[in-house]
Parts: C-alpha cells; structure tokens; sequence
C-alpha cells in the first residue's frame, strides 16, 4: 500500500472519528437530565431560544409584552449559548493580554449542522467572519445593533416569528391573526399549556426547593435559562403565579445568582464560560 493511501485513510479514519464526536455532542444534549421531560411532554425538546420566547409570551395573546425591548438580543445570546452547549463553537482560551471572557473572541469548534434553522444560519456567519468576534459583539451584529453598514449581513432577521413556528410545529403554539385597529398582527397564543407549566415550575423549583445557592451545582441548562431569563426581562413571568413570601424569595435567590462576578464564576472548574460570557455582556449593555 502507498504512503499516499496510507494518508488518505488516515484522513478519512480522522474525519470519520470527528463526525462521530459530533454525533456523540448532539445525542448526550438530547439525552441530558434536563431534557428528559415527564408526562405528555416527554417526547418535546426545546432550545433555549424556544423556551425564552415560551415564557415571555403571553398565553391567550400570543404575542410578548410591547414594553419589553431586551427580549430580542436575550434571544441571540441563547443562540450562543446553545451552540456552546452543543459543541459547535467555545471561547479562545484565556491569556496574559485576553483574561476577560469580554475581550476573548468567540471560535468555531465545529461547522457540522444542528438540525435547528438559527443555530446552522449563526454558525454559517462565525465561520466565515474574519477577524473573529467577541461574545458582546456577536449578539449586537446578530441582533443587527451596529453601525458598520458592511456587517448588517450578520443579523438574524425575523426570529421570534421563526422561533414561534418552531413551536407550533412542536404543538405548543397556534398561529392566529389579530386585528389592532391600524394593522393586522400574526399572532401565537399558547395551546400546550401543560409544556409552559412544566417549564415555569422547573425554574421555579431550582430556586426554591431545588436551590443549592452555587451555580456551578446547578443543571447547567437551568441555569443557562435563568440569565436568559433575566436579559431578556422574563423572569417576572416565571414567578409570578407564586405566593407573595414565595416569590420574594424566588426573586432574591434570582438577583443573587445574575449580580455575582462573571469574571470569578467564568474561571472555576465546571463552569460553562459562554453562559457567564453572555452574562457579562448584558451587564455591561
């Protein structure tokens, strides 16, 4: 056999073994504690996205509060966060200059589809942008807040419409016209109350009975939601239905955990460093 076929297999052995990796990233996902739900909605899979936009809209409305400005770019920092989580792209590594999880850029691990529209379309725009990006700078291109009119090309257009039909195709939305006088709006009040329910009482009890006052004890795709939660301005809606005791204590254990240092929690061992990451530029936004 030549050195030439030799190389080939390898190669070939090589890209084989990284695929399969891939494969193996995206099936422990599906198959994490936190994606395993009980019930009617035990076959259901959300994203992050799914469920951010889930909790901010209004049930039989179906649209998200007119008030509420942040939801949008708390959207594309989910998408970060998910693809992170997915093993498709990570944080360069810190050093002596780059420390800060705001000044490090933001590299592709992996190209290999996700299945999800937004996630492939984000991945498409980091792997071909040159220089890279920092965290902070990726959910304002993303979000379409720049002023460098050759980058508006980055930006993910119609979002929370395409995140909504993603849900209805799932079964927890419908799709509706609404008249408000000078328009008509398309809008998707919520028909699968029990998967909403399920989420809200997730993130109620993982500050109240299941709080360990530690994030990095926590179910990293919980906690994940919760800074998602409150970037996005949501998080009034998850406690709400609570008693009056209840929800000041949901609400304190919540403002604890979001106004603790990124910086300090980013570098300890276990910690997801884009979750932290995406903290730290809304605080700073």
């Amino acid at each position: 056999m030549t050195t030439l076929t030799h190389r080939a297999r390898r190669t070939e052995i090589s890209k084989n073994s990284e695929k399969k990796m891939e494969s193996e990233e995206d099936s422990n996902w599906e198959k994490s504690p936190d994606n395993e739900d009980s019930g009617d909605s035990k076959d259901i899979r959300l994203t992050l996205m799914e469920e951010v936009l889930l909790l901010g809209l209004k049930d039989k409305e179906g649209y998200t509060s007119f008030w509420n400005d942040c939801i949008s770019s708390g959207l594309r920092g989910g998408i970060l966060i998910e693809l992170a989580m997915r093993g498709r792209i990570y944080l360069e590594p810190p050093t002596m200059r780059k420390k800060r999880l705001l000044d490090r850029k933001v590299l592709l691990k992996s190209d290999s589809p996700t299945g999800d529209v937004l996630l492939d379309e984000t991945l498409k725009h980091i792997k071909a942008t040159e220089p890279t990006e920092t965290v902070q700078t990726w959910i304002e291109l993303l979000t379409g807040e720049t002023w460098n009119p050759f980058k508006l090309q980055y930006q993910l257009r119609n979002v929370r419409e395409r995140i909504a039909k993603n849900l209805v195709e799932k079964g927890i939305l419908t799709t509706e016209k609404q008249n408000f006088l000078l328009f008509d709006m398309t809008t998707h009040p919520v028909t699968n109350t029990t998967e909403k329910q399920r989420l809200v009482k997730k993130l109620q009890d993982s500050v109240l009975e299941r709080w360990v006052n530690d994030p990095q004890r926590m179910d990293k795709r919980t906690l994940a939601l919760l800074v998602l939660a409150h970037s996005s301005d949501v998080l009034e809606n998850v406690f709400s239905s609570l008693t009056d005791d209840k929800y000041d204590v949901a609400m304190n254990r919540a403002k604890d955990l979001v106004e603790l240092d990124p910086e300090v929690e980013g570098t300890k061992p276990s910690a997801t460093e884009m979750i932290w990451a995406v903290l730290a530029a809304f605080n700073k936004s």
